[in-house]
């Protein structure tokens, strides 16, 4: 996995955005993850017709080519959805910069590599109004330095060091259960042993 997050960003301000919001559920019923790009943000991407809102920015050039979201207060609250963050990861979406994120959320986001640097609210609003008057400007986030950087303006950020392990390794919650793998089986042979003992007896 790279060690820094680079691309175009685009302001999405709104504040307790939930994971109905980015994935609604009606776009729950598959059984796989192929197609969850498109009910990504879906009703505020499209109409009830199907016709693409010309007003959100996700549709406007060139936020419409954003890899990372400048977001709003509490995003990703709401119910326990791993669509929402892999219909994200789909659309393009390498990161979200915001003052927070719902627990939940945030796991899951770790879990499929979704980066999601913690600013202060001053920060965020810099950034996202950086974002709205600059759209060509590129943002950096360097996950191993915990810095985000444009232009000249450098905003640190917050990031758990298991969470910037993760993104830094492209670990998940099995892969780090691995690096354990000798003591299980040690563990193991270890019960074996003593089951056997006690049938004996």
């Amino acid at each position: 996995m790279p060690k820094t997050v680079s691309g175009r960003a685009a302001p999405l301000p709104l504040a307790n955005v939930d994971t109905d919001v980015i994935m609604p559920k009606r776009f729950l019923i598959t059984i796989t993850r192929e197609g969850l790009a498109d009910g990504t943000f879906a009703d505020l991407r499209f109409d009830e017709a199907g016709n693409t809102r010309p007003d959100f920015i996700l549709n406007q050039a060139p936020w419409s080519q954003a890899t990372i979201l400048i977001v709003g207060d509490n995003f990703g609250c709401g119910s326990s959805r791993e669509h929402a963050v892999w219909g994200m990861r789909q659309l393009g979406i390498e990161a979200c910069i915001g003052t927070g994120f719902a627990g939940i959320f945030f796991d899951n986001a770790r879990k499929n590599g979704l980066t999601l640097p913690v600013v202060s609210p001053n920060a965020r609003d810099a950034l996202l109004q950086l974002a709205g008057n600059e759209p060509g400007a590129e943002i950096s986030i360097d996950i191993e330095r915990r810095v985000i950087s444009v232009g000249e303006m450098i905003v640190p950020f917050r990031m758990d060091d298991s969470t910037r392990s993760a993104l830094i390794r492209g670990g998940d919650d099995t892969l780090d259960t691995l690096t354990y793998a000798d003591a299980i089986r040690a563990f193991e042979a270890g019960l074996d042993e003593t089951m056997h003992v006690s049938v004996i007896k």
